[in-house]
């Protein structure tokens, strides 16, 4: 009995984790400037806030909020921009209009199902 429940747990475990890996489909519904970071003037008393860029991505099942790691020059990626993305660990891997990014994860939430 606990060897058949440590080969379940095992190859749940398993599927999770090969799920990960393989490229899943979203599109980009929400984009917004938030403060991530801050930077001394250089007269080194006062202090700049820094904005990243944060985007909502939609799934079928679940919607992610994933932000820059750091301020970049990088351009913004349009609202409904279909994308193919993959997860490892904490970060969001995907293609948008021939370039590639990599986001951090901020939060997961599941989409509630339509009535």
């Amino acid at each position: 009995m606990r060897r058949a429940l440590l080969l379940g747990i095992l190859a749940a475990l398993a599927g999770i984790t090969t799920l990960a890996n393989e490229p899943q489909s979203g599109t980009i519904v929400a984009e917004k400037s938030v403060p991530c970071a801050s930077q001394v003037t250089s007269k080194g008393k006062a202090t700049t806030q820094l904005l990243c860029q944060e985007y909502v991505i939609r799934t079928e099942t679940a919607e992610y909020h994933v932000r820059q790691e750091k301020p970049s020059e990088k351009a913004l990626i349009p609202v409904n921009t279909p994308i193919e993305f993959t997860m490892d660990k904490d970060k969001m891997k995907f293609k948008a209009n021939g370039k590639k990014y990599e986001y951090i994860v901020v939060s997961e939430a599941a989409v509630t199902a339509a009535k």
